[in-house]
């Protein structure tokens, strides 16, 4: 795992990367976060619903947002269906331990540009972070 190319990578943007971290399981948030920040290239905000996650969204500005599927209030489909009416290019990886295979497809096609299943281990998660910070640093 290479914290150095993330850290690279915030100097190439200008600034640390703002990810959004969304889990009605406040264990998992905390996990995520800790993952996020083994380096301080990382800022990490964090919510419990997909209702809380569309107003930070509209709130603030995120580099990367990570979504469970299945939570109360509003489900990370649906969440992840408004975050991109409102973001369009806000990239989101979906985070899921028990989703069927329809409400997968779902997130996909609702915009989703990633999908892991929990249990998340610590290198692939950093990976697949890195990755879509690359993909931002290109657009930018």
């Amino acid at each position: 795992m290479d914290t150095k190319k993330i850290e690279s990578l915030a100097r190439q943007k200008g600034r640390a990367f703002k990810v959004l971290i969304v889990d009605d399981e406040p264990r998992v948030r905390d996990i995520f976060k800790q993952f996020c920040e083994i380096t301080g290239s990382v800022e990490v905000d964090m919510a419990e619903n997909g209702s809380e996650a569309v107003e930070k969204i509209r709130e603030s500005d995120y580099d990367l947002v990570t979504m469970d599927l299945i939570m109360p209030e509003m489900s990370g489909v649906e969440a992840v269906t408004k975050i991109k009416e409102i973001k369009p290019h806000l990239p989101v990886i979906v985070i899921t331990g028990n989703a069927t295979e329809s409400l997968v497809r779902q997130a996909g096609v609702k915009g989703a540009n990633s999908l892991m299943y929990k249990p998340v281990m610590m290198e692939n998660f950093v990976d697949e972070v890195v990755l879509t910070f690359e993909k931002s640093v290109a657009i930018r």
